[in-house]
């Protein structure tokens, strides 16, 4: 059997490793040999990518799994719409809190997007309408995050997937994963005959900010008044969205993987998409394997390296998320590249993520979380189902599924409208991007009867 088959395979075979009755675990429990590991628990964010770059497969025991993951992250929703970070499976105890009793953000967007994606490939009718209400009370409290009114999101500092490091404030991966959630939002109350208007406004203005904000270009200058290229235009004119902006300091680092997703989510244009690309290749981001999540990595010394790095030893550099290489942003570089039909470079990090997920720390297939990121050794837990499902989706897309693609045709703009239901010039952020939004977000959904009218075929209610 070829190696990519011989991968897609296995995935299938580790992602199976991962269902329990509440949904995918982040890891197998089965292989978990540490019994107080939060790992055997159904994690937001873990648990949306998962069962969302395993939807393409259409395999009804997974997409059993997928439903209940999400089922089981709603169910634990508090009265003003915070989800947990993760539930656990024995017990069935949410927590909502991470390391340092810190609050996981990106968990409650990945699930508003991830529930889109379900329904939009189930065509689950009874899901969307039963829940409707409680997807749109996780997106008031997301909303509450945005502080001061300027459209982006306030993140405290390690509050994402990145819980031992020191980013904050307007965080690049956060606000383009909200940037999708209001789009896939938006797209969600349209399919059930609702208003999504002032969802529709919002991801505008946030695309427009990222865009002038986190692409600083002398350019800009003359264009946006309020910028942050106004006051650092004269550092050099960027090649990517820069990592983080507060209000006392920026980071000129990459993160790799919030660069990525801003393409397949539409954030970056073809021509920055490509910039993109051919900076990271140009650094070799995907050896020995694709691929680090950071560059440059944070060395002791430096301002932005912390003492907690320190902990577990666990960001050391070149270790986990101070550029480390992570297999499931492997598989989104992978669609990247095919999302920019490089399909001969897409093949070849393919086949070199293919050899990553064998290698193992014990044993052939274990699909590991992280690898070291100068030696390539697997590192962290083995049998990772967001590992072992990104693959999945990086295989299938090499071999032309398109299910959970954004938009087909590369990151252009006029698609992203078309696909997204989204006027050109609101993509474009050319409307008045000031709405009152407070007004329309106080709005009442109408009954669940009233408000869905179904263009497909209905599916059973008992998935």
């Amino acid at each position: 059997m070829h190696l990519l088959d011989e991968a897609f395979a296995k995935a299938k075979e580790v992602l199976r490793l991962n269902i329990t009755p509440m949904g995918f675990s982040a890891c197998s429990i089965a292989h978990d040999d540490d019994p107080g590991s939060n790992y055997r628990s159904v994690w937001a964010r873990d648990s949306a990518t998962t069962l969302m770059w395993a939807l393409p497969l259409k395999d009804p025991e997974l997409l059993d799994a997928a439903r209940a993951s999400l089922e089981t992250i709603l169910g634990a929703q508090t009265p003003d719409g915070h989800l947990p970070n993760y539930v656990e499976v024995d017990s069935g105890r949410p927590e909502y809190a991470g390391i340092g009793n810190i609050a996981g953000i990106d968990g409650a967007l990945w699930v508003v997007i991830a529930a889109w994606n379900y329904i939009k490939v189930t065509n689950d009718q009874e899901f969307a309408v039963r829940n409707l209400e409680k997807l749109q009370l996780t997106m008031r409290w997301l909303r509450a995050l945005d502080s001061n009114n300027c459209g982006l999101l306030e993140i405290p500092e390690a509050s994402d997937w990145t819980d031992l490091f020191p980013r904050s404030y307007n965080v690049l991966y956060d606000e383009v994963l909200w940037y999708r959630a209001n789009v896939d939002f938006a797209a969600l109350l349209q399919l059930l005959a609702c208003s999504g208007e002032v969802y529709v406004n919002r991801a505008a203005r946030i695309r427009k900010l990222l865009n002038e904000q986190f692409w600083p270009t002398p350019e800009n200058i003359a264009e946006n008044v309020e910028s942050f290229a106004r006051t650092q235009y004269s550092l050099g004119r960027a090649r990517y969205l820069i990592a983080q902006i507060t209000p006392f300091g920026f980071s000129w680092r990459c993160d790799v993987y919030a660069n990525i997703i801003a393409s397949l989510y539409g954030v970056l244009n073809n021509d920055r998409a490509h910039r993109v690309r051919q900076f990271l290749r140009q650094i070799s981001i995907d050896q020995p394997h694709p691929v680090r999540v950071l560059y440059p990595s944070i060395r002791p010394g430096e301002p932005d390296w912390r003492d907690y790095f320190l902990v577990n030893l666990q960001n050391l550099p070149d270790h986990y998320h101070n550029g480390g290489i992570w297999p499931f942003v492997g598989g989104l570089w992978v669609r990247f590249l095919m999302r920019l039909e490089q399909q001969q470079h897409a093949e070849e990090a393919l086949t070199s993520l293919a050899g990553l997920c064998q290698a193992g720390m014990e044993r052939e297939w274990e699909f590991t979380e992280w690898a070291h990121g100068q030696t390539g050794r697997p590192m962290g837990k083995a049998y990772q189902a967001w590992s072992a499902a990104s693959y999945v989706a990086a295989y299938l897309r090499w071999q032309g599924d398109t299910s959970i693609e954004v938009y087909e045709g590369g990151p252009e703009e006029q698609h992203q409208a078309l696909e997204a239901g989204i006027k050109p010039d609101v993509a474009k952020g050319r409307v008045n991007l000031d709405t009152d939004e407070r007004s329309a977000d106080s709005d009442e959904l109408p009954p669940p009867d009233s408000q869905f009218r179904p263009d497909g075929p209905e599916t059973s209610k008992g998935r």
